[in-house]
């Protein structure tokens, strides 16, 4: 009889399962075309990773080329450029990580505590145009407003006798580290801004009015209400960033870069651009691709662990 009983649950349960599936199966339809396409466009090509273990032969594929093991490591480990382009790569990511993340917070902040609404619309647009940008016009930009000689920065403090020579903005290397950094906090601040400004506008404002009553100015309620209740996010998005410290952007160091800071600007996308696709050695490309990849993933659960020790939510 028990058994009986328990069985028509069961039953019960399954034909309830189904029931639902059928009726929202429009919604499982459209999950299953997004895990589709990162099944055969992101997951599967993730085969192709064994190339960086193999003396790769674009004739013979993938099945047909030689194992070789570690030697693509070695060699491109053993390359003069690739210290230099790693290294780059590092002090870049950390100067942007360093300089520009606190850069949309403070925006968001600054957009949050304006009441006038058209000029809140104006300034959004704004912050937000640049990260649409091609970074092909913005390497225009750059020119025009930073080059040595023509650039309208160095003629203009020239003409107010601020300076007594030009600045070499795009031709030395610690100036180009500026101008790099400033250009990507330019081109970027947008986007943070947009999901920093959503999670504050997701606070409980009640909590703002309790601090009001308790006679909390602005910078009070910012530093004890906003900052604590957006906390969550900047966590996840600078344990993200600390993951991104070994990839880099190949478009904007290839665009603003030159031959003249050659040792400043090479980074390990270019490296791989140069070294590795350009003469066709795909297989020693792989391989500094794959270990940008394990170093990333160590890095980010490096920042996820500590972020938890101190009990905060992680990623995971």
């Amino acid at each position: 009889m028990v058994v009986n009983i328990a069985a028509k649950k069961a039953a019960g349960k399954s034909r309830s399962k189904m029931q639902a599936l059928l009726h929202d199966w429009r919604l499982y339809l459209m999950v299953l075309v997004p895990i589709v396409y990162y099944i055969v466009f992101c997951y599967k090509p993730m085969y192709g990773l064994v190339i960086a273990f193999q003396k790769y032969n674009l004739f013979k594929g993938v099945a047909g080329s030689k194992w070789v093991g570690w030697d693509n490591f070695e060699f491109v480990f053993s390359m003069r450029d690739f210290p230099i382009a790693l290294g780059n790569t590092l002090i870049l990511n950390f100067l942007d990580l360093l300089f520009g993340f606190p850069v949309p917070i403070v925006l968001a902040i600054m957009l949050n505590e304006m009441r006038m609404v058209r000029v809140k619309k104006i300034f959004q647009t704004v912050l937000y145009l640049p990260h649409f940008l091609s970074w092909v016009i913005i390497g225009g930009m750059v020119l025009v407003i930073f080059a040595p000689t023509t650039g309208i920065i160095n003629a203009t403090l020239l003409k107010l006798g601020w300076i007594n020579k030009n600045i070499p903005f795009l031709t030395e290397g610690g100036w180009w580290r500026f101008t790099y950094v400033i250009v990507g906090i330019w081109q970027s601040m947008g986007w943070g801004t947009i999901m920093y400004l959503a999670a504050i506008t997701n606070l409980n404002q009640d909590l703002f009015e309790a601090a009001r009553i308790d006679g909390a100015n602005k910078l009070q309620q910012i530093w004890h209400v906003t900052l604590p209740g957006i906390r969550s996010t900047i966590i996840v998005l600078l344990i993200m960033n600390i993951g991104r410290m070994m990839s880099i952007g190949f478009d904007r160091p290839f665009i603003i870069g030159n031959t003249l800071v050659q040792d400043t600007c090479d980074v390990i996308s270019t490296f791989v651009y140069r070294a590795g696709i350009t003469n066709g050695q795909f297989a020693r490309a792989t391989a500094i691709g794959l270990f940008q990849s394990v170093v990333g993933l160590v890095l980010i659960s490096i920042a996820n662990a500590s972020a938890r020790l101190f009990d905060e939510k992680g990623l995971w």
